[in-house]
């Protein structure tokens, strides 16, 4: 049987590398040069900066840029180069795909089986679904308090977000526009399997990886000492609600 490609979606700092890390044992083609990890994420990202950038020349089509020069004291929670999976992409947002993108998408695709991660993808995978074959989607998903908090430690920590403004409540909005756009307009096509953070520590989770790709994942990779940001922070009832039906579509009561 052909292994099916696979793309992991869903808001940086909810699991996506984790997930990525399970799968990362030479089955799949991940990109040519993977960031390293940092404390943050020790075991690595998973991500590849062709991929990411491919994302982030989508992204800047349709986002307001930062002044140049005054964007060093104004506009500065608009995200510049290298910080678009910390952005909000309203809804119905048209993204087009320049020829040039295009290509670049179509030979990354060409290399398979392949297994591509991103935050970005969350909003990018209406340009990249026409290229893809025998591709299904895993969307993993975690608390939106925590994965907040986990965002503003991030920014605070990592040295290319240090330009970006951050707080709470817009890390929530970010969280709640990338999983909307998931619900209400991407997983109506494909196969798709919805992971929830805490079950890739249960093992419930890895079982129903490894059943919907068809095969191995790595079971040590997951490391619990690593889940270190937590928050029970009330929510607005719109991100309590994405949350649920999160939820209930992996097969959770939450």
């Amino acid at each position: 049987m052909k292994i099916r490609n696979c793309l992991i979606l869903g808001s940086g700092r909810s699991g996506t590398s984790m997930v990525a890390g399970c799968l990362a044992g030479g089955i799949y083609f991940m990109g040519d040069s993977l960031y390293p990890g940092r404390p943050s994420n020790p075991g690595g990202f998973f991500e590849d900066p062709e991929i990411n950038g491919i994302n982030e020349a989508l992204l800047a089509q349709v986002l307001p840029r930062r002044p140049r020069f005054l964007g060093k004291w104004f506009f500065v929670s608009r995200p510049v180069e290298g910080q678009r999976w910390l952005t909000e992409v309203s809804l119905g947002t048209n993204i087009p795909c320049p020829q040039d993108l295009g290509r670049k998408i179509q030979e990354l695709t060409s290399r398979e089986p392949f297994c591509f991660k991103d935050p970005r993808f969350s909003y990018t995978l209406s340009v990249w679904r026409p290229l893809l074959n025998n591709t299904v989607f895993v969307c993993v998903f975690r608390d939106a308090a925590s994965t907040a908090l986990s965002i503003l430690n991030e920014c605070r920590d990592a040295s290319y977000l240090h330009s970006l403004s951050m707080n709470f409540e817009r890390a929530l909005r970010i969280w709640t526009l990338m999983y909307k756009h998931i619900l209400e307009h991407h997983r109506q096509e494909g196969k798709w399997l919805f992971l929830h953070y805490d079950d890739l520590f249960s093992g419930r989770g890895l079982s129903r990886l490894e059943a919907f790709l068809k095969v191995p994942v790595d079971r040590t990779f997951p490391d619990v000492s690593l889940h270190r940001s937590f928050s029970n922070h009330p929510v607005p009832a719109e991100t309590r609600r994405v949350y649920e039906e999160l939820c209930s579509i992996a097969g959770m009561s939450r």
